[in-house]
């Protein structure tokens, strides 16, 4: 019998998953779907937005929505780098958390645009304020311009 597979899942940030009995695993790369067990070639690929699904000796299940990332199979150890990665132990849950985690990132990115456009608003006014001179503006006929 050929031992199973140990799976390590990270971001730059943290390790999400170290487990010792992976007994098969499920992704997606850019040609679709695919598993691997153990016994299993070496594979290297790269992993599309997805949701990654392992069973593990004992049967439990795991899944791990990812937003991409490099999937690699070396000698029975399974290593998957990601950016960013959200747990689960059923998809339903992990539907709701990757949808609550997708709403927080529009609102953060919402939020950055609209201080991007007060800062560069407030910087024209200060480049306004900067050019008048007395009673003046830069673009009025009485102006210093030939």
């Amino acid at each position: 019998m050929t031992e199973p597979l140990r799976l390590l899942i990270t971001t730059p940030q943290r390790i999400l998953v170290e487990l010792s009995d992976v007994v098969a695993l499920r992704g997606e790369d850019a040609s679709g779907a695919f598993g691997l067990l153990p016994g299993h070639v070496d594979y290297l690929t790269v992993l599309q937005p997805s949701v990654l699904r392992w069973r593990r000796a004992g049967g439990e299940l795991g899944f791990c929505a990812v937003r991409g990332g490099v999937l690699s199979l070396t000698a029975g150890q399974l290593r998957v780098a990601c950016r960013e990665g959200i747990l689960g132990t059923r998809l339903d849950e992990l539907e709701a958390r990757v949808r609550e985690s997708r709403e927080a990132q529009e609102e953060r990115l919402r939020q950055a645009r609209v201080e991007h456009l007060r800062l560069h608003t407030q910087a024209v006014r200060q480049l306004v304020r900067y050019l008048r001179t007395e009673g003046e503006t830069p673009f009025s006929p009485e102006g210093d311009l030939p």
